[in-house]
């Protein structure tokens, strides 16, 4: 499966089939959390934090691509991702696109 964020396939005439989506809500233990929390006071990046939004692209991404297979389309066009605090400790990823098919 082809994944692009531009909005057509180079060298390829397409053919729109719909929107895709896919998310996940995504959250820390409370140790973790806590840990994470103790880096405020000596900055830095929260390691933790980003290995949860890493897998939860991932997660995200390919229920998208679940959903692209299941219309049998070749390709999303026009990725995008967008993020959201749900609560503290917790992020919800949204990754959306156009599935589309292969002309000819």
């Amino acid at each position: 499966m082809l994944l692009l964020n531009i909005d057509h396939v180079p060298g390829r005439e397409i053919e729109a089939l719909s929107i895709v989506k896919g998310s996940v809500v995504q959250c820390k233990s409370v140790g973790k959390d806590f840990m994470a929390g103790m880096k405020t006071f000596v900055g830095g990046e929260i390691e933790s934090y980003t290995a949860m939004l890493n897998e939860a692209r991932q997660l995200a991404t390919k229920r998208m691509v679940d959903e692209a297979e299941a219309l049998e389309a070749d390709a999303v066009v026009n990725i995008r991702y967008a993020s959201a605090s749900i609560m503290q400790g917790a992020a919800e990823i949204t990754v959306y696109g156009t599935a589309v098919r292969y002309k000819g």
